[in-house]
């Protein structure tokens, strides 16, 4: 899964640890928020009740919090990229050898590249850090 965790990452997940009470090793940046990627049945529990716990790292950190669930290989790839674009939809996800394509429309196409491909980069880092394959868009 995911390769390095820098020094910030690491303070990410230990705030979150403490103010959930679950423990992660999997945080990434996407589109200005923080993601957390926790396994599916402590999803509920990581979020909260009415999302406070969410609420509180919003207001710790100043920046949007989204708690995603864990992918359990490669076969969950598409749940686990739709979770991470979301409110962003696409029509198809393709996995081959060693790349995921992603079939999209035109409009959709240009929300998940982002002005200066810097959504494009942060999504190839992350599928190449999860699934260690490249990442296309179609």
């Amino acid at each position: 899964m995911v390769n390095t965790i820098d020094m910030q990452d690491m303070r990410y997940l230990n705030l979150f640890g403490k103010i959930t009470r679950v423990s992660t090793r999997f945080c990434f940046k996407y589109n200005e928020a923080i993601m957390f990627c926790v396994p599916k049945q402590l999803l509920s529990r990581a979020i909260g009740e009415t999302g406070k716990n969410l609420k509180q790292m919003h207001n710790i950190l100043g920046k949007r919090i989204r708690v995603i669930p864990l992918p359990d290989g490669i076969h969950h790839a598409k749940q686990f990229i739709e979770a991470v674009v979301n409110p962003v939809t696409f029509k198809d996800l393709e996995v081959k050898d060693n790349e995921m394509i992603l079939t999209a429309g035109s409009q959709s196409k240009a929300a998940l590249i982002g002005r200066n491909r810097r959504r494009f980069l942060e999504m190839q880092k992350i599928v190449r850090d999860f699934f260690k394959k490249e990442y296309k868009i179609v």
